[in-house]
């Protein structure tokens, strides 16, 4: 026999908690604040998006006789992007299993996310002018400075990803006598096989966006032609170079999904 459960005539909505609401409040109130004290006005922005018209305008039509410095500076920024997110996934394994808490004691996993940390806090574009000064200009600059951000990306997601596991399998697993290289093998990898596959993925696609950033800097890659295009206003280039960095891009994200799809991420 079914029962009606009649709602409360007294029943009020559903109210955000008091705490809540003093954050979203004080969020609203300092960003009027901000905004009263930058340099902000609406004649400004009439103004810029003027400009900003007559800069696409210059654009048109695109300049395909460069074609041959176009190729080298992709290619370039493809083999950085392939090439640090190859080193940083495999730096980023060790130091994401180190960090997994329910894998590693305290003393072993704050190191490893206090390492985490650090490679996380840096813009890959102020890390790559450190590798410039510090190994000189060219791709070896991107490369290291993309791989530190890939072991910052990766190590963290993939260290949550190993203390969500079920237990269970690791006990049978121990149960067994495994060793801790089988018990990361047979217990660990199954569980976060597929979600690993999906942070590689995503990575590669961050690494080709930032590669085409850090040879502003002088690190390799694309970005030196973009930036010297812009230096010499020749805007019509830099549409050629803008639209083949999104064509790359694309192509990037049409082949993770469908690697993702073999892996049935």
């Amino acid at each position: 026999m079914s029962k009606t459960i009649s709602q409360s005539p007294t029943a009020t909505p559903f109210q955000a908690p008091r705490a809540a609401r003093i954050v979203g409040l004080s969020v609203a109130l300092y960003a009027c604040y901000a905004l009263a004290q930058l340099d902000f006005s609406w004649a400004r922005f009439e103004t810029g998006l003027g400009n900003g018209l007559r800069f696409i305008a210059r654009m048109f039509p695109p300049d395909v006789s460069r074609l041959d410095v176009l190729w080298s500076g992709l290619r370039e920024s493809l083999q950085i992007a392939v090439l640090a997110t190859t080193l940083g996934v495999l730096c980023a394994l060790p130091v994401g299993i180190l960090a997994a808490r329910n894998l590693m004691p305290a003393w072993c996993s704050w190191p490893a996310r206090g390492l985490i940390t650090i490679c996380r806090s840096l813009h890959p574009v102020i890390v790559s002018i450190l590798f410039v000064k510090a190994v000189g200009f060219g791709a070896l600059a991107g490369i290291l400075a993309l791989m530190v951000a890939s072991v910052g990306f990766i190590g963290k997601l993939f260290a949550e990803a190993t203390e969500e596991i079920s237990l269970k399998q690791l006990e049978a697993v121990r149960a067994t006598g495994a060793s801790f290289p089988n018990l990361l093998a047979y217990g660990v990898l199954p569980q976060v096989l597929a979600r690993f596959v999906g942070f590689a993925t995503y990575q590669l696609d961050s690494n080709l966006r930032n590669s085409t950033m850090v040879g502003i800097v002088g690190a390799g890659g694309i970005g030196g032609a973009l930036f010297s295009a812009f230096q010499r206003y020749d805007y019509d280039f830099v549409f050629t170079i803008l639209a083949s960095i999104v064509a790359i891009i694309v192509a990037g994200e049409l082949a993770a999904n469908q690697l993702k799809k073999v892996f049935h991420v």
